[in-house]
């Protein structure tokens, strides 16, 4: 564990991934149980977890400024904090997309891909909660190869998704929509990976 003057960098990284799990889970909930009227107070709901990540977003720039050490390269803390903003970022732009594109009814496999980018989310702060022990890293190398596969899990639902969608849309408007609704959700994983193959640079530099 590092120097207890250090414990803050990782603590607002963990938070700031609580974030993106509070959204990916009310992103599940909203897709399970899918109400297009509600749509309005969803985006509201979403935007509040996304303004508490930006917050920590801040709270970190902010704490670097001043700082005078660092436990880490300060570049690395805020490539890890973009990286983890972009997570909670990515998860209310899908559910923006309904809203931008009317959609009124949800299939199940996108009820499943959110389930998907749930999972990611929680492997990701998972994975930060451990970070603190960066100089004992099999843990965190373990977490980090999870989070991979999930993502690739989410590439092949996103390939079969969207192939399916001639099948299940006669409407090209309707096609087009899935697709770029699928294509951001699939983003949404990307960018968790992107997180651990940022934690897996950093361990690399400091080990």
């Amino acid at each position: 564990m590092s120097a207890k003057s250090d414990r803050y960098y990782f603590e607002n990284l963990l938070a700031a991934a609580g974030c993106s799990c509070e959204a990916a889970r009310h992103l599940v909930a909203c897709l399970s149980d899918y109400r297009a009227g509600d749509l309005k107070a969803m985006l509201d709901a979403m935007h509040e977890y996304e303004h508490a990540g930006d917050q920590k977003k801040h709270e970190m720039s902010s704490s670097l400024a001043r700082a005078f050490v660092t436990p880490l390269d300060r570049e690395d803390l805020a490539l890890l904090s973009q990286n983890i903003d972009d997570v909670t970022d990515s998860i209310e732009e899908v559910l923006q997309l309904f809203y931008m594109y009317g959609i009124k009814n949800v299939p199940e496999d996108a009820v499943i891909f959110a389930r998907k980018i749930s999972e990611c989310c929680e492997l990701m702060t998972e994975m930060l909660g451990e970070f603190a022990n960066f100089k004992k890293p099999e843990k965190l190398h373990g977490l980090v190869v999870d989070i991979n596969h999930m993502e690739e899990e989410c590439d092949s639902l996103f390939i079969e998704s969207t192939a399916m969608l001639g099948e299940r849309c006669s409407d090209p408007l309707e096609i087009i929509s899935w697709r770029e609704i699928y294509k951001k959700m699939e983003q949404c994983a990307d960018a968790c990976e992107h997180v651990g193959d940022c934690v897996e640079t950093v361990v690399m530099k400091n080990s």
